[in-house]
C-alpha cells in the first residue's frame, strides 16, 4: 500500500515525446499523482520527480528520449527519474543506464505510476535504476486516458494496441494487443470534459478502428454515442486505417451533428507493390474508393494522408507510381515521413535500401505536392461560410482558430473569444497560409 503522506507537497515535472496518445497518458498520469499530492511544478520550479514519457519510432526519436532523460536530470537535479513510453518498453536496459534514471516502467505499467511511489522512495539503490516491465504479448488492460490543448481541444484515448504486424512498425512490440474501453467509458469521459469546458475532442488511439472487437461494439457505434454527448461542439477522428473507414461511418459522418468533416488516413505508399512489402491491409484502389466516396458526400473535409518515402524495397520506379498516385488524389495535406530502420522488424529481410539522400529528395517532391494541394483547399474555402473555434494562445497579437474541416483562421486577439464560436466568411489568406478575419 502506498504511504501517499510522504509525497504531500511535492512537485513533478512532464516530458512528452510522441504521438497525441503519449500526450494523453501523460496527462492522465499527471491527474493521478495529484490525487496523491504531487502537484505539476510551475515553471522554474525545481521538481522532487519526473515522469518522461517516450516515443520510439524512429532513431531519431529514441536519440530525443536520450537527450529529454539528462535534459530532465539536469534540470531537476536529484529528482526521481521515471521513464515510461515506448522507448522504455523496448530498450528498458539502455533506459536504465542513462545517468539520473530511478525506474523504468513499462507498457502494462504506465499509467500506474502512482502505485510504484512507493520503490521510488525507497528502492532506488546504487545497483542502478529499477525496471519494472512485462511482455507487450500479455496486456490485457486498457485505461481511457485525456489531455487539453490549451483547455478548448481535448484529447481522448479510445484504442490501444494493434494486431496489425506491418514490417518496418515496432508498435506492436511496445504497445501490445488492440485493446479498447467500452462505450459507456468514453461517453463518461467525454461528459467529464464538458464539464470542465472542453469543446472539441480528437479521438485517438494506435488503430482506433478497431475500436470494440471482440467485445461486440464497433467503432461506428461509439461515433453515433459521442455524437449525442451534449457541451462538445465537435469531434474529430484521428489516424484511422483505410480498410477500417467504411463508407457506412464516411456517412453517418456527413450527417452527423457533432463529427467534423476532417479525416486522417495513413495511405504510407502509393504503390501496391511497396504497400504488399509493407504489410499493410489494402491496395490503393481501395484507398482511392475511400478519398472519393468522402469528396462525393463530404466535399469540403479536410483530408489528411500519411506517406513513408525510402522504405526498403522502394525502388525509384515504385516511388514514381506513388507520386503519380497521390497526383491523382483528392487529399488535402501529406504528412511526409522518412523511413527508419527499426531492429526487429521484417523489413530488415528485404534486400533494396534507399539512401539518405535519396529519401530527403523524394520526401521534398511530396511535400512540395502537399504544399499545392493545401493551397488549392484553402483557396476552395473563400468565401464559404466556417464555423471557429477560437483557442486561447496568443501570437503576436492574434489568436487563433479552426473550423469544422481544419481551416485555421486568426483575428485580433480577444480575451473574451476564448472557447467561443463563431460563423465567418474569410476575406483574405495571410502569408503563412491562415485565413484573416
Amino acid at each position: 500500500m502506498i504511504d501517499s503522506t510522504v509525497f504531500l507537497d511535492k512537485t513533478a515535472a512532464y516530458y512528452t515525446l510522441g504521438c497525441k496518445l503519449n500526450f494523453a497518458e501523460t496527462s492522465t498520469i499527471g491527474r493521478s499523482l495529484l490525487q496523491q499530492g504531487i502537484r505539476t511544478a510551475r515553471p522554474g520550479e525545481q521538481a522532487q520527480i519526473c515522469v518522461i514519457n517516450t516515443c520510439s519510432v524512429t532513431e531519431q526519436a529514441d536519440r530525443k528520449c536520450r537527450s529529454m532523460i539528462r535534459r530532465a536530470h539536469r534540470e531537476h537535479p536529484g529528482a526521481l527519474v521515471v521513464v515510461t513510453g515506448c522507448y522504455a518498453q523496448l530498450d528498458p536496459e539502455e533506459v536504465a543506464a542513462i545517468e539520473g534514471v530511478s525506474l523504468v516502467l513499462g507498457a502494462e505499467q504506465k499509467l500506474d505510476v502512482a502505485r510504484y511511489l512507493d520503490l521510488l522512495q525507497s528502492e532506488t539503490d546504487s545497483s542502478g535504476a529499477r525496471i519494472i516491465r512485462g511482455h507487450t504479448k500479455d496486456i490485457r488492460t486498457f485505461h481511457p486516458s485525456s489531455s487539453s490543448d490549451e483547455r478548448i481541444r481535448h484529447f481522448l484515448k479510445v484504442q490501444d494496441g494493434c494486431d496489425y504486424h506491418c514490417t518496418y512498425c515496432t508498435i506492436p512490440r511496445a504497445r501490445g494487443r488492440s485493446r479498447s474501453g467500452t462505450i459507456s467509458e468514453i461517453v463518461t469521459e467525454a461528459e467529464r470534459i464538458a464539464s470542465v469546458g472542453g469543446r472539441e475532442i480528437v479521438l485517438t488511439g494506435v488503430n482506433i478502428g478497431d475500436f470494440g472487437r471482440g467485445r461486440g461494439e464497433t467503432f461506428l457505434g461509439l461515433v453515433q454515442a459521442l455524437d449525442q454527448v451534449e457541451g462538445i461542439e465537435r469531434f474529430r477522428i484521428s489516424s484511422i486505417e483505410p480498410n477500417l473507414l467504411t463508407e457506412e461511418i464516411i456517412d453517418y459522418c456527413a450527417t452527423s451533428r457533432r463529427i467534423a468533416p476532417h479525416f486522417h488516413i495513413p495511405l504510407q505508399s502509393g504503390s501496391d507493390e511497396v504497400l504488399r512489402l509493407m504489410k499493410r491491409r489494402y491496395d490503393r484502389a481501395l484507398f482511392r474508393s475511400r478519398v472519393e466516396h468522402i469528396r462525393r458526400v463530404l466535399p469540403d473535409a479536410f483530408i489528411g494522408v500519411d506517406v513513408i518515402v525510402g522504405t526498403r524495397g522502394e525502388q525509384a520506379h515504385l516511388f514514381e507510381e506513388c507520386y503519380e498516385f497521390l497526383q491523382s488524389l483528392s487529399f488535402t495535406q501529406l504528412h511526409v515521413f522518412s523511413y527508419s530502420e527499426r531492429e526487429g522488424t521484417a523489413a530488415l529481410q528485404i534486400q533494396h535500401t534507399v539512401s539518405p539522400a535519396e529519401k530527403h529528395r523524394r520526401s521534398q517532391r511530396l511535400m512540395r505536392l502537399s504544399e499545392e494541394h493545401l493551397k488549392a483547399f484553402y483557396a476552395s474555402q473563400l468565401g464559404k461560410e466556417l464555423s471557429v473555434i477560437w483557442e486561447r494562445g496568443e501570437h503576436d497579437g492574434w489568436m487563433m482558430g479552426h473550423s469544422e474541416n481544419y481551416v485555421r483562421v486568426a483575428q485580433p486577439y480577444d480575451a473574451d473569444a476564448v472557447g467561443t464560436i463563431t460563423r465567418l466568411t474569410p476575406r483574405e489568406l495571410d502569408a503563412s497560409g491562415t485565413f484573416v478575419y
